[in-house]
């Protein structure tokens, strides 16, 4: 499938696929952004194979995409609420689309991905029940076998570890 051949088949559905991200996000501005990556994301899938479907293709692509942008939506909202005070909300800027804020995010990433990696494997279940697909403390206590203090606990030290990453970072 050429790159061409995309685009005249993603520029057929522009109309459709954004109608469709604006019915699931409730938003123009974000589905306009989860078109312009779907296009992203489905150029770089077809640069590393063929698709033999791909209009079904793109189109799933955007439901996926646009279902990742609520839930993590959702998980943000209930982070912020649960773990991080206010005033560490309103400090963090706004973000910007630039190579340097890439590349920081980048950093940051492999900081704390290299940081998560020393918790034990309970404290990572923790994080990933917890923070990647939104249990409640409750739901993680009980499949873990722990408290629910045990939970709050690993909790609050793991968000230290992500505080104090972004914290030496943004110290550099």
């Amino acid at each position: 499938m050429s790159q061409s051949r995309f685009n005249h088949v993603f520029l057929a559905q522009r109309v459709s696929l954004l109608r469709t991200l604006e019915r699931m996000v409730n938003n123009h501005s974000t589905a306009e952004d989860l078109l312009q990556e779907t296009y992203l994301r489905v150029a770089r899938a077809l640069s590393e194979r063929a698709i033999d479907h791909l209009e079904p293709f793109v189109f799933q692509t955007a439901r996926n995409l646009a279902l990742d942008h609520l839930r993590a939506r959702r998980i943000q909202s209930r982070t912020m609420l649960e773990d991080v005070p206010l005033d560490v909300v309103q400090s963090i800027a706004a973000p910007l689309s630039s190579a340097e804020d890439a590349a920081h995010a980048e950093q940051m990433l492999e900081r704390l991905n290299i940081s998560l990696n020393q918790l034990t494997p309970r404290q990572q279940q923790v994080f990933i029940l917890s923070r990647l697909h939104g249990h409640s403390y409750l739901e993680i206590a009980e499949q873990l076998s722990v408290s629910l203090s045990t939970v709050q606990k690993d909790l609050k030290l793991i968000m230290a570890i992500c505080v104090g990453v972004a914290d030496r970072l943004n110290d550099h």
